[in-house]
């Protein structure tokens, strides 16, 4: 995507030239040619990109399979229904009260949130002040001066004499945007406010989404470390049998040694479980704007969370619109096509209209008198005509920075169905790998069933049990982690989709509305593909 760049004027039509005699005033003619001339802006017209032609998101077309199931929790089957809506709430489809708690308590005190929040509303000032560069700038001045003159200063003979002199004058100053480089400023600085709003969304879905995978990531590390307890009490378990076994003569003292270096290594893999879990914490207390020393009272575990099995899936022409990011990088360019109306407008003429109007007298008495009326007006123009090729240089530079932002949002959207592939491959492939782990623990815990009571007959030789105690120590750790896996994966499905936050109902619907305190949270957009959303972006 490329655009032709020239020095014509924006002004959202054609012109028409009439020609004949004209019956206006001289001075209204001109008036109007100047207020027509003003309603043009030089430099190109920013339209915002299509959305790529795109069928679906992975190979086998638009839809990908319903994923497998296996009887365990989290287990369920998933199907993705496309072009359903998300919720602005994405995360209450666990249906966790911990997790409710812990994202409402981070979108009220994370500092990363508030600082977007910060960004957004220094952004929106900004454009107020560039709005006043458009209007005129009227100043007050006054002075007091007591001075010595010299009649000697113009030739003439005569003694110095001292006098004072008091000023107080009204200046105008107003620079008429005639081929519309302030509006082209204000235009660039609208789109920055556009990219602060998008980051603060993005923000937001970040924030969101780290607290749902920390509490996943905890809870999935409590589960292992109570299946890691429960292993290390079955080994001791198996130890005394073993003991048992030797005190009968019936195993060897090398038997009684190798549990008990089995139960010694199990009990090893325990404090740096702990040591994950107690990081992981601090990981969510910081997130919900904590300090590592209040913790809090929540204790998450496997079972406090519920696998979704209907999943939204967006259209692909939906997703640049739904994506923060996308919409981000697309204001970004929107930017950079504005900046190249301003580098043009500084190579063509500028002019300014100045007017002062006021008294000055020799003492305070007269100085509001018709006798010391001053005044004064004054009109200017400047051509820029050598300044060492500078302008020109910085108009290619303008260009350059769009082709620059132009890639950047083609990567940004290459990043997004890239994620949304990767997302659905992942839920897929995760249901599989639980339903294969499920099986394998079920026939873990059978052989080690069976192997613990072919032991005590003396039919199997303490190395068959051995083995059979690693299977199942390693299959009983796996499906807790792939458990955890699928609702880290369905999060990052939400994500990667952009989190519903059009469909927010904590804001407010304007995110420019001027009010008296700074926004607490982020202004949503209104539903992508909706003539409101395109105004939006306008």
């Amino acid at each position: 995507m490329r655009v032709r760049f020239s020095q014509s004027a924006g002004c959202g039509g054609p012109r028409e030239r009439t020609h004949g005699r004209s019956y206006a005033p001289k001075t209204t003619a001109a008036a109007l040619s100047l207020l027509a001339l003003s309603a043009c802006a030089v430099g190109p017209d920013f339209k915002p990109p299509q959305a790529p032609e795109v069928a679906g998101y992975m190979p086998e077309g638009p839809k990908p399979a319903t994923t497998v199931s296996t009887d365990v929790a989290g287990g369920a089957a998933q199907k993705f229904e496309i072009g359903r809506d998300i919720p602005g709430e994405w995360w209450k489809v666990f249906h966790s009260m911990e997790l409710d708690n812990l994202i409402a308590e981070a979108l009220r005190a994370n500092p990363g949130l508030q600082a977007a929040q910060a960004a957004l509303w220094q952004a929106k000032e900004n454009i107020y002040a560039a709005e006043g560069k458009l209007m005129p700038q009227l100043d007050a001045n006054a002075s007091a001066t007591r001075e010595q003159f010299s009649p000697a200063e113009f030739g003439e003979a005569g003694s110095p004499f001292i006098f004072n002199l008091f000023q107080a004058t009204v200046n105008v100053s107003y620079t008429p945007d005639v081929f519309g480089g302030q509006r082209r400023a204000i235009e660039a600085t609208a789109a920055q406010a556009d990219y602060q709003r998008f980051q603060l969304e993005a923000t937001y879905l970040t924030l969101t989404s780290n607290v749902v995978t920390a509490a996943v990531q905890e809870a999935s590390l409590r589960g292992q470390i109570e299946a890691t307890q429960d292993i290390i009490k079955a080994e001791t378990d198996q130890l005394a049998v073993v003991q048992s076994q030797f005190n009968v003569g019936a195993a060897a003292k090398t038997d009684v040694l190798t549990q008990q270096s089995e139960v010694a290594t199990t009990q090893a893999t325990l404090p740096p479980l702990q040591k994950q879990l107690e990081q992981q914490r601090h990981v969510l207390l910081a997130l919900i704007g904590r300090f590592p020393n209040d913790a809090h009272g929540d204790r998450l575990a496997p079972a406090s969370f519920h696998l979704p099995r209907d999943l939204p899936l967006s259209l692909p022409s939906q997703l640049v619109e739904q994506r923060p990011d996308v919409r981000a990088s697309e204001a970004q360019l929107h930017q950079a096509s504005a900046q190249i109306g301003v580098a043009i407008a500084n190579r063509i003429p500028q002019f300014t209209l100045t007017g002062d109007y006021g008294y000055a007298a020799t003492t305070t008495a007269a100085l509001v008198t018709p006798s010391a009326l001053i005044w004064s007006a004054a009109a200017s123009g400047t051509q820029p005509i050598f300044h060492g090729f500078t302008l020109l240089h910085q108009q290619h530079a303008a260009e350059a920075g769009y082709n620059m932002a132009e890639a950047q949002y083609r990567s940004t959207v290459l990043a997004a169905f890239q994620n949304v592939a990767d997302a659905l491959r992942a839920l897929q492939l995760d249901a599989a790998t639980l339903k294969a782990q499920r099986a394998a623990l079920r026939a873990a815990s059978d052989t080690l069933d069976l192997a613990r009571g072919q032991y005590r007959l003396g039919a199997i030789n303490y190395i068959t049990l051995l083995n059979a105690q690693r299977s199942y120590q390693q299959a009983r750790l796996a499906v807790v982690q792939a458990q955890a896996a699928r609702y880290a994966d369905t999060a990052a499905l939400f994500q990667a989709l952009g989190g519903g936050w059009w469909n927010r109902l904590d804001v407010a619907a304007n995110p420019f509305t001027p009010d008296p305190d700074p926004p607490t949270v982020a202004a949503p957009g209104t539903v992508p593909g909706t003539p409101a959303a395109k105004e939006v972006r306008q």
